[in-house]
């Protein structure tokens, strides 16, 4: 399946967690996934292809940070038992790929963050004509926070694909690298 239709079933719009894997590897990591979040208690999971190579679409009826928790203890175990995926990245939100969009729902979503915690924001885009640049401009303009780069408290997570943007406002722990555990 193909980035445009994705798009125009909807699927890109109501996903809730980003996952990458090898290039070429998508059918096998979206299997990988449909296996452990069933595991989770979703019989319904959906995984499609986004049509970029290495980066898959996964909606889930469960809570997707919770998801990503689960996922992350059971690689703390056996993190070999992950064969595709590399990465997952929970999402609270999906909008438009359109600055202004992005930077209310960064900043809607950035209300969590306490007067004195601080946050980073990280951008990956795919297929878009968007500047990096410009994007972290609009969203950090509307959030009134400390920036800490190194350490943050906080990552706003923004996840371009095509016409569609994945945003979450977490903590760094939320986010599963399958490679950072195998390292350890």
């Amino acid at each position: 399946m193909i980035l445009n239709n994705l798009e125009e079933v909807g699927m890109v719009k109501k996903y809730n967690i980003l996952v990458s894997c090898a290039r070429g590897q998508e059918s096998d990591a979206c299997s990988e996934i449909w296996y452990f979040i069933s595991e989770l208690g979703d019989q319904d999971v959906q995984c499609d292809n986004t049509g970029i190579p290495g980066l898959v679409a996964v909606k889930t009826s469960l809570n997707a940070f919770e998801v990503v928790n689960k996922l992350k203890e059971m690689a703390m175990k056996d993190p070999w038992q992950f064969r595709y995926t590399l990465r997952y990245v929970p999402l609270e939100e999906v909008v438009s790929s359109k600055l202004d969009e992005i930077a209310e729902t960064a900043a809607k979503l950035a209300e969590k963050i306490g007067e004195n915690e601080t946050f980073k924001i990280e951008v990956r885009k795919r297929y878009t004509t968007l500047r990096r640049t410009d994007i972290i401009e609009a969203a950090a303009s509307k959030i009134e926070r400390k920036v800490n780069l190194s350490n943050p408290d906080w990552i706003v997570n923004i996840e371009v694909v095509g016409k569609w943007t994945g945003i979450s406002v977490l903590r760094p722990s939320d986010i599963l690298s399958i490679a950072k555990i195998r390292e350890k």
